[in-house]
């Protein structure tokens, strides 16, 4: 990843794509791969924040949080408004990726964009597999039907509002 390589692991929440966050070619390969619009941010996964997050998210449903101005990502990682998702990922794998590669690591679901969202290894379409550099083996027998982390933005008067429940 550091090298510029995508790679298909699992994550606290369903399969992803990922790469180093602030590799602007990585992310660019992420988006050709999905076949979708750079207009449409991805999210990150981080082994903590350093900011305060909102009690909101103490129930321990995977969150992610959009917040709207994000530094050390790729600019192509970020929403038209600057904005960028962030989850903290309590799984154990993607926290160790995180740690290791000591930053932020881009976590989009591992499918073409308008197909739906692989919830499995045995969902992905061997089009995203042949895609990546890498394909972690960790809990690729897996069965259990995770769902897409729940979405909060950060508003500018400091309110979070759902975008996904």
């Amino acid at each position: 990843m550091r090298a510029g390589g995508i790679i298909l692991y699992p994550t606290d929440t369903v399969w992803g794509i990922g790469c180093d966050a602030k590799n602007a070619e990585a992310v660019a390969r992420i988006y050709r791969l999905k076949q979708r619009e750079e207009s449409k941010a991805m999210l990150v996964l981080v082994a903590r924040l350093r900011r305060t997050q909102p009690q909101i998210v103490q129930d321990g449903r995977p969150t992610t949080l959009i917040y709207p101005r994000v530094r050390n990502v790729a600019k192509n990682l970020l929403a038209e408004d600057g904005s960028l998702g962030m989850r903290v990922t309590k799984e154990r794998f993607s926290r160790a990726l995180c740690l290791k590669l000591g930053g932020a690591i881009v976590s989009t679901s591992a499918n073409i964009s308008g197909e739906p969202t692989a919830k499995t290894y045995e969902d992905i379409s061997p089009l995203v597999r042949a895609g990546v550099d890498y394909i972690c083996t960790y809990r690729r027998d897996d069965t259990e039907q995770k769902q897409p982390s729940r979405i909060l933005k950060l508003m500018k008067d400091g309110t979070w509002v759902t975008i996904r429940d």
